[in-house]
C-alpha cells in the first residue's frame, strides 16, 4: 500500500501511465472501429497499426523518423508554450512560413559555401518562424489580447501570404506539379549515414528512405529546451510567470518580456520544423500550393497533449503518432481508410485528459483512506 501511494505522489511515473493508459484505450478504440467495419480483417488490420512503420520494413522505420521530425519540432512549440501558461495553436503559420524562408535560402543562395547551405537556410526559417510566432506575443504582451484568437488569424495570414509568395516567386514554384521546387542539394539536411541504415535490399537496389539528420537535430532541441526551461533561471521566469502572471510581477519579473519571449521561442521551434521538413531533395515533402493550414502544425497539439508538455516526453510522443500514421498508410492493404489512425489519435488524446482525471480520483481516495487510517490508529491510542 506504501508502494501505490509513493506512486499516486510522484509526477513522473504516473505522468507516463496515463499517457500509456490513453494509448492502450486509443488502441482497443481504433479496433472497434476495425471490426465494425470490416470483422474478418479487424484483427489483421490492428496488427498492421501497432507494427506501424516496422510494417515496411527499415525502409518504413526510416519514414517514421522522417515524418516524426516536424510533428516533434511542433509539438515542442506547443508545449513550451503550454510550460509558459500560452495556447500556441500558431505552429502551422510558423512552420510554413519558415519552411518557405528554408526553401528560398536552399534555392537561389546558392553561393554560400557547400557546408554553410543548409545550415543558413535552417537558421533563416528559425528567424522567420521566431517573428511569426512574436506576433501574437506582442499583441498578448502589449494589447492583451487572447493568442489563441491572433495565433489563428496568423495561421491563414501565414498560408495565404506563403501561397502568394510561391506564386510570384519563379524560381521556388512548380507550375505543373503546384508545389515548390526541389532545394539546391548542398542546403538539403545531411544524411549523417542513416541512409545506410534505414533502406530496403530489393536485389541489387538500395530503396532508401527519406530520413535525414532532421531527426537527431530534433531531439537535439528537445534536450536543449528541457535544461532550458528545468535548469536556468531564464526558464524558471518563463514558468512562474506561466503559472502566475501577477505573483511574478510582483515578484519582479517582467511579465510582458516572458510572453513576447515563449512565443518567438515557440514561433522558432515551429519555423525550424518547417526547415527540417522541406530542406529536402525531390523524394522529400514540398510546400503544395493549396488553401489548406499545414496538418503537421496541428498535429504538434497532440504531440504537447500526449507527451505532457515534457520536451523527453514529446520525443516519443512525436515518434509514437509518427509511428501508429505510418501504420495507417499501410491499412490500405486491407481497403480500410486511413483516416481510421485520426480517429484513435484523437481517442488517445481525449483519454490522456481522462486518465489523468483517473489519477487525481485515486489519489484523493488514497488520501482519504490514510487519513481514516491515522484516525483509528488515534482513537485506539486514546483508548
Amino acid at each position: 500500500m506504501k508502494a501505490i501511494r509513493r506512486f499516486f505522489r510522484s509526477a513522473g511515473p504516473v505522468n507516463a501511465a496515463s499517457s500509456l493508459i490513453a494509448i492502450l484505450v486509443g488502441l482497443v478504440f481504433g479496433g472497434l472501429i476495425l471490426l465494425i467495419s470490416n470483422p474478418g480483417q479487424a484483427l489483421q488490420g490492428l496488427g498492421i497499426i501497432v507494427a506501424g512503420g516496422f510494417g515496411g520494413g527499415m525502409k518504413g522505420v526510416g519514414q517514421t523518423l522522417y515524418y516524426a521530425t516536424p510533428l516533434i519540432m511542433t509539438g515542442l512549440s506547443v508545449g513550451f508554450a503550454f510550460k509558459t501558461g500560452l495556447f500556441n495553436i500558431g505552429a502551422s503559420g510558423q512552420l510554413i512560413t519558415g519552411g518557405l524562408a528554408a526553401i528560398y535560402v536552399g534555392v537561389n543562395w546558392t553561393w554560400l559555401p557547400d557546408p554553410l547551405h543548409w545550415v543558413v537556410a535552417l537558421l533563416a526559417a528559425m528567424v522567420v518562424g521566431g517573428l511569426w510566432g512574436a506576433i501574437p506575443g506582442i499583441l498578448k504582451a502589449k494589447l492583451n489580447v487572447n493568442e489563441v484568437i491572433a495565433c489563428i488569424m496568423c495561421n491563414y495570414i501565414g498560408m495565404y501570404g506563403v501561397n502568394y509568395l510561391i506564386k510570384n516567386s519563379p524560381s521556388i514554384y512548380d507550375q505543373l506539379r503546384n508545389q515548390t521546387v526541389s532545394v539546391d542539394p548542398a542546403a538539403a539536411i545531411p544524411k549523417w549515414g542513416l541512409d545506410q541504415v534505414f533502406y530496403n535490399l530489393k536485389g541489387n537496389y538500395h530503396d532508401v528512405s527519406s530520413v535525414n539528420g532532421g531527426i537527431l537535430l530534433a531531439i537535439l532541441l528537445a534536450v536543449l529546451m528541457y535544461v532550458l526551461l528545468n535548469k536556468t533561471v531564464f526558464g524558471y521566469e518563463l514558468k512562474a510567470c506561466g503559472y502566475n502572471r501577477h505573483a511574478s510581477k510582483y515578484a519582479g519579473i517582467n511579465e510582458s518580456r516572458c510572453i513576447l519571449l515563449s512565443m518567438a521561442i515557440a514561433g522558432a521551434l515551429s519555423g525550424i520544423g518547417g526547415g527540417l521538413m522541406y530542406l529536402a531533395p525531390a523524394t522529400g515533402l514540398h510546400i503544395e500550393v493549396v488553401d489548406v493550414l499545414s496538418a503537421v502544425g496541428f498535429n504538434g497539439i497532440p504531440v504537447a497533449l500526449l507527451g505532457l508538455s515534457n520536451p523527453i516526453g514529446i520525443i516519443f510522443s512525436g515518434l509514437f503518432i509518427s509511428h501508429i500514421t505510418q501504420g495507417g498508410n499501410y491499412l490500405q492493404r486491407l481497403n480500410y481508410m486511413p483516416e481510421i489512425i485520426d480517429i484513435i489519435i484523437g481517442v488517445i488524446i481525449y483519454f490522456s485528459a481522462f486518465s489523468l482525471l483517473v489519477r487525481n480520483v485515486m489519489a484523493a481516495i488514497l488520501r482519504r483512506h490514510e487519513a481514516s487510517r491515522e484516525k483509528a490508529v488515534l482513537k485506539k491510542g486514546g483508548a
